[in-house]
């Protein structure tokens, strides 16, 4: 089957007719680039409009038309960081990329995206897509959008009651059982699927390993660049979603009962689209994130109190300077520090005064206030015009938010038997996606190796194109395609390339992705301020 693919993949023309596949009653009409088939924007769940809006997704595996035109990505959902006639609440729709010349009974393994911020329209796998048939194991790439922001994310005392929260999890459930129910029309597998997801994306997964769910619904697993931030009830940001509702007018008057969820369900997109900028919610805000939502939820604890119920094999790891995206570049004492961590304690439930204060001056000695020592690591004394403060910021963020958060997954995840390949991603040709950048420019050199840098080596969108750049991309591609195959980074296929071992807790070794000098090298750096952030999950409430 696999040769059969390939050949028509080489015989397709751009003259070819546009692809078609028949769901049910409904055929579906895609486009072509080059020699992969594209299907955009098909619903996988009922528009959350009206009485669904700020509730559970409804599953739709059926289009009610006779035909469907899917030759472009669909609405991506409800924020202000993407221009206003790009967004939509009818934006549960996730889109399809193959090799062309697959048929229904093709069986190929399937790749499922989540994105971290922004859309699935960022995100073209042609080319990883195209690389898959080139090496010889075709796959089928799925890309899904899920809410963010409030109606993604319900925060507040009132979204607690009644039992309303982690909609955008629950939605990337629901798009997962629409692959299972539909993805062998388009000739996937649904047996051989990989869910792979990037910064609150991966995220996302890594929360899913503490349900039972996910492993009915995938069988491995991606994570680029997770992060855990501390996790607290709904109750908590009552204030910010209090703040969300009286910036949409026909709903102000609704501030501080328990009818904010009634008149919001009423409300125009257009005011809501308006609220987040008058609420000062910007993209994927932080205000909005995942909340413990009791015993029958999908996240009933903090996660440093739930097993992993899920255990898939999984690829996981980080970029070098995660942080430097995040702090701001004015930043001057360590006061600014100790605010940043101290928003995500609550001394009052879990430690007292004293104690969180013991914490974060250990936080500051562990990160002593040493340019060469900071972030963007590796160098030295430069602070490319900056207070020596940002690499101090910069280190802690990376390690706090980003590098202890794959430390803890891969020793947990390995220590149950289960298979783990990790990664340290800091090739010096990497260029940050121009979507993540601040708006501000930053100092030149400022950055580092940051965060999102690696998506482009992934789907091979290199910007600065130095031919050890092209390499590592293709040797990525031909790592992630592997894994996402048959369940190991190393099956010979594609360019020659270093034998990544397994993290193991004897063998806590990674694989570093370097155009320069890609190698196993051993996952020990930091240790003793990594280490601090993973055994005090109380006092930082993780």
């Amino acid at each position: 089957m696999l040769s059969i693919i390939f050949l028509a993949f080489l015989a397709v023309s751009s003259g070819a007719p546009a692809p078609t596949v028949t769901l049910g009653r409904t055929r579906i009409i895609g486009s072509q680039v080059a020699n992969v088939e594209f299907f955009g924007g098909i619903p996988f769940a009922e528009p959350p409009l009206g009485q669904l809006r700020l509730a559970s997704p409804v599953l739709q595996t059926t289009i009610n038309a006779a035909t469907f035109q899917a030759a472009k990505f669909g609405a991506s959902c409800l924020q202000n960081a993407l221009p206003a006639n790009e967004v939509s609440e009818d934006c549960l729709n996730l889109n399809i990329f193959r090799p062309a010349g697959t048929e229904v009974n093709s069986n190929l393994p399937v790749m499922v995206w989540l994105y971290g911020v922004g859309s699935s329209s960022l995100y073209d796998a042609t080319e990883l897509v195209a690389r898959s048939v080139t090496r010889g194991t075709p796959v089928i790439f799925v890309s899904i959008n899920y809410r963010l922001g409030p109606l993604g994310f319900p925060q507040g005392i009132e979204a607690g009651l009644r039992n309303i929260t982690n909609l955008g999890l629950q939605d990337q459930l629901v798009a997962l059982e629409w692959v299972q129910e539909n993805i062998a029309r388009f000739g996937g597998s649904k047996n051989a699927v990989t869910v792979i997801g990037q910064s609150a994306g991966a995220d996302s997964i890594s929360l899913h390993f503490l349900g039972s769910k996910l492993k009915t619904l995938a069988r491995a697993a991606i994570l680029e660049s997770t992060v855990m931030f501390p996790t607290f009830g709904p109750e908590r940001n009552d204030a910010i979603w209090q703040s969300f509702v009286g910036a949409v007018p026909a709903c102000a008057d609704t501030q501080g009962t328990n009818s904010t969820f009634a008149c919001l369900r009423t409300a125009s997109t257009a005011s809501l689209l308006q609220a987040l900028t008058t609420a000062g919610i910007f993209g994927n805000s932080t205000d909005f994130l995942p909340v413990i939502d009791g015993p029958n939820g999908l996240l009933p604890d903090r996660p440093s109190l739930l097993p992993q119920r899920s255990r898939l094999p999984a690829l996981i790891g980080s970029n070098l300077d995660e942080g430097t995206l995040f702090v701001p570049q004015d930043v001057t004492a360590p006061d600014q520090i100790t605010q940043f961590l101290t928003q995500f304690t609550t001394p009052t439930t879990l430690v007292s005064p004293l104690a969180l204060a013991a914490t974060l001056e250990e936080v500051l000695n562990l990160y002593a206030d040493v340019p060469a020592l900071g972030s963007p690591f590796g160098t030295g004394n430069n602070t490319f015009g900056l207070a020596p403060e940002y690499k101090r910021f910069a280190a802690i963020q990376s390690d706090f938010l980003f590098q202890s958060a794959r430390r803890t997954f891969s020793q947990q995840t390995s220590a149950a038997g289960t298979r783990v390949f990790g990664y340290l991603f800091n090739d010096p040709d990497a260029v940050a996606q121009t979507a993540s950048l601040p708006a501000t420019p930053p100092a030149p050199g400022s950055l580092g190796i940051p965060h999102s840098s690696e998506l482009d080596y992934v789907f091979n969108t290199l910007v600065n194109k130095t031919p050890t750049a092209i390499a590592l991309s293709r040797n990525i591609q031909d790592y992630w395609l592997s894994f996402a195959t048959s369940l190991t980074p190393n099956d010979g296929r594609g360019a020659r390339r270093p034998t990544w071992e397994q993290f193991t807790p004897k063998n806590q070794i990674l694989m570093q992705l370097n155009g320069h000098a890609t190698q196993l090298i051993p996952d020990n750096f930091r240790a003793n301020g990594i280490q601090f952030f993973q055994n005090n999950p109380d006092a930082l409430h993780r």
